[in-house]
This record gives C-alpha cells, structure tokens and sequence, in this order.
C-alpha cells in the first residue's frame, strides 16, 4: 500500500515510516519544513499526486505549556490543521489516521477512559486536539481513524526518559509528581499499531497506549533505575511544581474496541534504553 506521513521527523513520525516500510508498504514521509498541514493548498496538490491509500498526520503542536500562551497557534495547528489533512485525503480517495491524546479528558475518572467516555479537556492544547478530532470526523466522515495515545515517548527526539535521564547525570535528587497517572507508551509500539489500524481501516476512535499504567514518579524512578546512574528520585504533587498547564490526573486509556494492545510499558522502556546505549556507543 501507498502510505504518505505528515510530521514525518518527528519522533512518532520517524518510527511510523519505520514500522511501515518494514511492513512492506511505500511510504511518503514528509517534516514540517517539506509540507506545512496549514498549507491547504499545499496539502491538496501533494495528496492529489500522491496517489496514497492511508495519510497518516503525525503533525502537532506539541507543546503543551505554550499552548496556553499560544492557543490560537496550537489551535491552527491542532485543530485546522488536522482538518486539512483530513480534507485532502478525502478528495484524494485516501483513508486518514488522525492521532490524538488523553488530554482531552478531563481526568476527574479512576478507571481507565474508553472511548465512548466524555470529553471535557482542561487545557488549551487538550482543546486543540479535542478540535482536530471533530474537523476529521467531519470533513472525512466514515474515512477515517482518530487514535488516542498517551504519554508519548521514544528514541526520535526530546522526550520525558531523556530529560530525566540528563537531569540525573547532574544531579543528587530529583523531585517528580506522583499524583498524575497514565500510560507511557513507547512510539516504536505505537507505530507498528497505527500501521494496523490503517490497514483494516479502523473506523472511528481508538484507544491505543502502553499497557500497565504509573505516575510520572514511578516512571522517573524505573528511568533512573535501568541507567545505573546514582541519583534519588523523590515524589511530590502537583501543587508543589505548577506548570502553565493543567494536566488530567488520571488518564489511563483502554479500549473498548478492536484495537491493538501494545506491550506493558517497561518493555517500551526496556527497549528504549537499549537504543540509548547503541547510540551511545557509536
């Protein structure tokens, strides 16, 4: 199959166009600088010449913090943004995988969210995507596969293990809130699911994470555990280290649905070590 990816340098990206060349499929991968996704007409020229069976939109604003600061850029982003993709595809013939997030749940749950749960994000970017969500379902209407995920992290670029483990090369302590949990869900596990769902051609909305769930404590901990570096990782609430953004409390996602379940995500942190340390070593 012919498959074009949007956000393609990336760290979901990078591994997505990974997953699905190792598939076997052809894949049209390209970063922000070779196709912006606010580009209408952009996006309309290159899907029409493409030919693609899946458009994958890898593409987002990403920063949470400075969505409140900027939500009207997040929200060009995130939201028309992802309608143009979407938009494109249609009227190219092609089939759209959307991916989403756990942010746009509020968080107030303690069981895990399913997909036929409320939406109620507290954020500007939860909003954002939240407004990408409904551009794709209603400008590619049963075209389409709108995949929640969460707490994304892998060896592609900046990421929450890396950020902790360059803390702890410098530092005796660490204080990490304990009190938010979720599923950290390691980008090489989700692309080869996102190739998945693509290809069956999922309808609708998907809950795909990593399996287990955890506070941000419990995964610093387990980060600063499987590196060997000495440093003591301590929790602490929310309160104690304000951000910009609120984020959900608990967003632990599950599925409801035919969607593929992905390895716990130790193993997702297992293996991203190990690519650490090759890189490492070269």
């Amino acid at each position: 199959m012919q498959f074009v990816i949007t956000g393609a340098a990336g760290m979901l990206g990078q591994d997505l166009a990974a997953a699905a060349r190792g598939a076997g499929h052809d894949v049209l991968a390209f970063s922000r600088a070779e196709l912006d996704i606010g580009d209408r007409g952009a996006l309309e020229a290159v899907l029409g010449a493409a030919g693609a069976d899946i458009v994958f939109n890898c593409a987002a604003w990403t920063d949470v913090d400075g969505a409140e600061s900027s939500p009207d850029e997040a929200l060009a982003v995130n939201g028309a943004g992802a309608g143009n993709v979407a938009r494109a595809a249609a009227a190219s013939g092609a089939w759209t995988v959307h991916v989403s997030t756990d942010y746009v749940f509020d968080g107030t749950k303690r069981s895990p969210w399913v997909e036929s749960d409320p939406v109620a994000p507290v954020s500007s970017y939860g909003r954002s995507k939240l407004a990408g969500e409904r551009e794709v379902a209603a400008v590619a209407p049963g075209r389409h596969t709108i995949v929640r995920t969460s707490w994304l992290f892998g060896a592609g670029g900046p990421c929450f293990p890396a950020t902790i483990l360059r803390l702890a090369e410098t530092r005796d302590e660490l204080k990490v809130v304990d009190d938010q949990i979720g599923c950290p869900t390691f980008t090489a596990h989700l692309a080869a699911a996102l190739v998945d769902v693509g290809v069956r051609g999922v309808p609708g909305i998907v809950h795909v994470a990593g399996g287990g769930s955890c506070s941000w404590y419990e995964f610093a901990r387990e980060i600063v555990a499987a590196s060997g570096v000495s440093c003591a990782v301590q929790p602490c609430s929310t309160d104690e280290m304000p951000r910009p953004a609120t984020r959900p409390a608990y967003s632990v996602l599950r599925s409801e649905r035919d969607a593929p379940v992905l390895p716990d995500w130790r193993r997702g942190l297992a293996e991203y070590m190990a690519l650490t340390r090759a890189a490492s070593a070269r």
